[in-house]
């Protein structure tokens, strides 16, 4: 077989590949959407069955093309064993498409991405082809498209993440922090209608040792003593700030320091008596959460938003 004759039997055979799979694949997804809506899981199995058998069949006749061109792929076993692979690799392709779509990756209008979903098909045929050259190809054009899925994915992920910093950052008033008390590290931080941040002992899971500092806003305007009950003693200090201890008839003891800092509220709380000077430490270092403070605990998924 002459080299440009070739040539033109591999061109067609690839774009057989991908006009096939580029109108079965949507099909079967289709299929299976109706199957499962109208028969459950048992009706999408039994359609999945039939058309994966229907689209390695239809592999099979995109073979056509290259027929006596290597005489070992004209048996059956030597056509499925192409066809098999490939239809793997493409669906592989088609999934990793689909969770890009997911990522929002823009892949372009509906027509374009049904024409794109026998792309991954035809791209693996193209490592079975009786042709040096075009395996070579395939096999660049992988490394380069790989690349660039990278650099896209990265991209994407960066953009999610700055979109989730300022989605935070629409409530910037409540967003304070202060220095975590010596050997305390934290535990977890909230974000709603109030924020919330609570620290432990390093390596310590015991909820008594957790000291928490909560901002509210708007701020009470005169910071005063809640009226008398049993268990709880308050007062308000020469500074101003407000602190009560409560008492419970277990034992356990809570308290609490409240200061109004700017325009919010801070109440911080332990149950530990003994770290009442942590408390003021927290209140003495108030400082707005900077952008290296929160993305530090977003990275490590410290921090969630509550309703």
């Amino acid at each position: 077989m002459k080299s440009s004759s070739g040539r033109i039997l591999t061109a067609a055979h690839l774009l057989l590949v991908w006009a096939t799979m580029a109108a079965a694949v949507p099909a079967l997804g289709f299929g299976l959407v109706i199957a499962a809506w109208g028969g459950g899981g048992a009706a999408a199995v039994l359609v999945l069955a039939l058309g994966v058998a229907a689209a390695v069949g239809l592999l099979a006749v995109a073979h056509l093309p290259l027929r006596g061109t290597v005489p070992r792929y004209d048996t059956t076993t030597g056509i499925l064993g192409r066809a098999l692979p490939v239809f793997a690799l493409g669906t592989f392709g088609v999934l990793t498409g689909v969770a890009a779509c997911s990522s929002h990756v823009d892949l372009g209008s509906a027509g374009t991405r049904i024409a794109l979903t026998g792309a991954p098909y035809a791209f693996a045929a193209a490592f079975f082809v009786p042709s040096r050259p075009v395996r070579l190809g395939a096999a660049a054009v992988l490394a380069a498209a790989v690349a660039y899925a990278g650099l896209v994915l990265s991209h994407v992920e960066q953009r999610r993440f700055e979109a989730e910093v300022a989605r935070y950052r629409q409530h910037q008033e409540l967003l304070y922090a202060g220095d975590a008390p010596p050997g305390m590290e934290v535990l977890r931080a909230t974000a709603g209608n109030d924020f919330r941040i609570e620290y432990r002992p390093v390596g310590e899971y015991d909820l008594r040792r957790q000291v928490s500092l909560t901002v509210r806003h708007p701020p009470t305007l005169t910071l005063r003593c809640p009226p008398p009950r049993d268990g709880v003693t308050c007062a308000v200090e020469p500074n101003g700030d407000l602190r009560k201890v409560a008492r419970d008839p277990s034992g356990s003891v809570q308290v609490t320091l409240t200061r109004r800092h700017r325009d919010v509220q801070v109440d911080v709380t332990t149950r530990t008596p003994d770290d009442e000077p942590w408390l003021r430490r927290l209140l003495d270092t108030l400082h707005p959460l900077s952008d290296g403070e929160l993305k530090g605990l977003m990275r490590q998924e410290k921090i969630v938003h509550t309703l």
